[in-house]
């Protein structure tokens, strides 16, 4: 069965963007880039958000972005896009499913399909639904150096916690840190993964 994994870049302090959606305190660099192509080069298809699909969407098709960063535009517009939203009539980005109802079936339907694992990008709110209902086999978070104080948490206040494992560690010269976790699913409360 393939995995969905959620990777999200967040500040010491848990905000995944600042104010106003800022994210200028990402700190990209050439390793970075390296690791963003093995990652992406690593998996068979792309989750979004509404937000966060027509974000990505809306940079990855241009110009700019063949001329800037060509492999990883390459990558992100030949790969299988979801995308979950109540809201959107259509997906028009090349490779893309919009998906309206039914997450939960929906995504055990594709965890189902042959092929690699599939990577859910940003999309707290999505990141959100997709933990409340134990969807995510594992987590990707890159810690940035630095504090903000203020912004947007990248996850939502629930009434269950999840308990991790950490499996991995990846330290970046930048002062990045990937923590790699999975869900301890044996101990957690057995009403957190009802459907």
């Amino acid at each position: 069965m393939r995995k969905i994994i959620l990777f999200n870049m967040v500040t010491l302090d848990g905000f995944f963007e600042g104010l106003n959606h800022n994210l200028d305190w990402h700190h990209v660099d050439a390793e970075f880039n390296d690791f963003a192509y093995e990652q992406l080069n690593a998996v068979d298809g792309i989750i979004f958000g509404r937000k966060t699909y027509e974000l990505m969407a809306s940079y990855w098709t241009t110009s700019d972005a063949m001329t800037n960063e060509p492999i990883i535009a390459n990558l992100m517009n030949a790969k299988a896009k979801f995308v979950f939203s109540k809201t959107m009539k259509k997906a028009t980005w090349n490779n893309t499913l919009l998906i309206k109802d039914n997450v939960f079936l929906e995504v055990e339907k594709l965890k189902l399909l042959p092929g690699k694992d599939l990577i859910l990008f940003g999309s707290a709110t999505l990141a959100s639904t997709f933990r409340e209902l134990d969807l995510i086999d594992e987590y990707r978070i890159m810690i940035n150096p630095i504090i903000l104080a203020q912004g947007n948490p990248l996850f939502k206040q629930t009434s269950e916690p999840s308990p991790l494992t950490l499996i991995k560690t990846k330290t970046f010269i930048s002062g990045n840190v990937l923590l790699f976790y999975e869900p301890n699913r044996e101990n957690k409360h057995p009403t957190a993964i009802s459907k």
